[in-house]
């Protein structure tokens, strides 16, 4: 599974819930280890790799104890805000991923892919602040759309891991039969055929 990949499958089992019991049978915290195992396996010159893995470990730490049935109704009891304090790592590593990711998109002269991913981080940012609006202005109108903006961020972010996941800049590796420029090691250099008479 190539490493992006992977963050987007964490990032599945992280945004769905199947319930076994009082239980989710897709634990966010099987879902975050899965991101950083993809974060770790991110191509060392990454920019903010360190960043990323420490969001993941940190969302996943948080998710832990909220797996909990007993837990997660405490925490629902008490102020909303709560809630939303406790998702600001996992939306905290979107952004930055998605940052990440498009500034090397860029680079790599992939201008589409940039430009999407540069949406997930604007809308992320919007996810992050709506609630302060909803809960600390009280208005309670926008609370319905900020949560359907929440999970169509997330399809977003899903939807554009797996589309670049296949992409050079995104820490996919090479396909083995890609063209090596002529004169590197295992290259074709001018000297190299000798099947001529």
């Amino acid at each position: 599974m190539k490493p992006l990949q992977s963050v987007a499958m964490g990032l599945v089992v992280v945004g769905l819930t199947a319930a076994f019991g009082s239980y989710d049978a897709l634990a966010d915290p099987l879902g975050w280890v899965l991101v950083l195992l993809g974060v770790l396996r991110l191509p060392a010159d990454v920019e903010r790799r360190t960043v990323l893995a420490a969001l993941a470990a940190l969302a996943g730490a948080v998710s832990v104890p909220l797996w909990l049935p007993a837990v997660a109704e405490a925490v629902a009891d008490l102020d909303a805000s709560v809630s939303w304090a406790l998702a600001l790592p996992q939306l905290g590593f979107v952004a930055v991923l998605c940052h990440v990711l498009a500034r090397r998109a860029s680079a790599a002269g992939d201008e589409t892919a940039a430009r999407r991913l540069r949406l997930a981080v604007t809308l992320t940012a919007v996810v992050a602040a709506l609630p302060v609006l909803v809960l600390g202005a009280g208005v309670e109108v926008l609370g319905t759309p900020a949560a359907a903006l929440a999970v169509l961020t997330l399809v977003l972010v899903v939807w554009q891991l797996f589309a670049c996941s296949g992409r050079p800049w995104a820490g996919a590796p090479a396909p083995l039969d890609a063209p090596r420029a002529p004169g590197r090691p295992g290259g074709d250099s001018p000297a190299a055929d000798r099947s001529g008479p």
